[in-house]
């Protein structure tokens, strides 16, 4: 009786953690990010491209506000090897802490080895790519009150890396879609919806041309949204949501899709309101958390100039400090970015302005 009592006691505990965490998922995870004496212990992967400066950027950014998070960094490159000991200690470092920070990685065209990124949420099944397209006050853009959720299905569909050459000249590349991997992300879009107060979920898809494998996704998510009578739910072909992403994206509110079209999606919503370097993103699994930039650009060109805009990679941490709690932290943060923005108008090069990166790390600490 009285172990019952214990066991009973200890789930409550664990589910009001979990539910504490407004975008992961709800399951029964009795391990939690790694925190000793107040402090959480995170992964850092800075990144190919301006990651070194954007995560530089972060650190001065924690260090200023006296974040309790003390980083494991890994200097990885899309062109690490899978088998090098550097990926391998990285891989165990996100498996002991459960969250990671990470830039993009470099993901060589047509020859090397398969994607970093790819392989570490299929290895980590970190199925649930999260992505925020909102209006940032100050920025000028295109169309206003553009506020939409992308969530895409990270570990199958057109990414399952699954090609073969068949014969001299013919690629065969196999699409992958299942009912279990479908119901999940299906599952964690309306509930993201719910505890998020989103009214509507938009399935996208291109079953009338694939007509079985996108066929069992829309139905799989169909089926699903039956669950949910409270949300709304409509169905777009991938084509004609491009078109209405950028004739009216207010109509949007949570989006979800397999892995490629949600790739593409997010390129359009980062322009939409203006530009990668303000699209903060997530990545949710069962047991781990990775968060980085939602529109994924490694901005080669511009590496070493000190103009990168580090403002993708401060929100996506923001997100990461709502996800362990910390969320007087993050409120004062991401306050610090947007009054950096809006109020005083320091920018970077990508959004019209002349400030460095330096600089407008140095605003956003004088805004804390």
């Amino acid at each position: 009786m009285l172990k019952s009592l214990a066991r009973q006691s200890t789930l409550k505990q664990v589910a009001a953690r979990l539910s504490a965490r407004s975008m992961s998922t709800v399951v029964e995870d009795s391990v939690g990010p790694k925190c000793y004496g107040g402090t959480y212990t995170v992964t850092l992967i800075p990144g190919d491209g301006i990651g070194q400066e954007t995560a530089t950027s972060v650190k001065s950014v924690f260090s200023a506000a006296k974040v309790p998070v003390e980083f494991e960094q890994f200097d990885l490159s899309g062109f690490t090897p899978e088998n090098d000991s550097l990926m391998q200690e990285a891989l165990a470092s996100l498996r002991r802490n459960k969250v990671g920070l990470k830039g993009i990685l470099y993901t060589p065209i047509r020859k090397g080895h398969s994607s970093f990124n790819v392989a570490m949420r299929k290895e980590l099944d970190i199925y649930a790519s999260v992505a925020h397209c909102k209006n940032v006050a100050g920025i000028d853009s295109r169309h206003s009150n553009v506020d939409f959720v992308i969530i895409r299905e990270n570990t199958e569909g057109e990414y399952s890396g699954l090609e073969h050459q068949s014969f001299p000249g013919v690629v065969e590349s196999l699409k992958i879609i299942t009912r279990p991997k479908t119901e999940r992300i299906a599952r964690y879009a309306f509930d993201y919806a719910l505890r998020n107060n989103r009214k509507k979920v938009t399935i996208v898809h291109k079953a009338n041309i694939m007509k079985l494998a996108d066929g069992l996704f829309l139905n799989t998510c169909r089926a699903v949204a039956k669950e949910y009578p409270s949300v709304q739910y409509n169905d777009m072909i991938v084509d004609n949501t491009a078109m209405q992403l950028v004739s009216k994206p207010q109509q949007f509110d949570v989006m979800v899709m397999p892995n490629l079209y949600g790739s593409i999606v997010s390129n359009i919503g980062a322009g939409l309101i203006g530009g990668p370097g303000i699209v903060p993103g997530a990545n949710y699994g069962r047991e781990f958390a990775i968060f980085e930039p939602g529109s994924r650009h490694v901005a080669k060109d511009i590496q070493g100039r000190n103009t990168a805009n580090p403002s993708s990679l401060i929100l996506s941490s923001v997100m990461m400090l709502r996800h362990l709690q910390l969320s007087d932290y993050a409120d004062q943060i991401e306050n610090a970015v947007n009054k950096t923005l809006s109020v005083d108008g320091i920018r970077t090069p990508d959004l019209g302005g002349s400030h460095s990166t330096t600089e407008f790390t140095k605003a956003i600490i004088n805004n804390l």
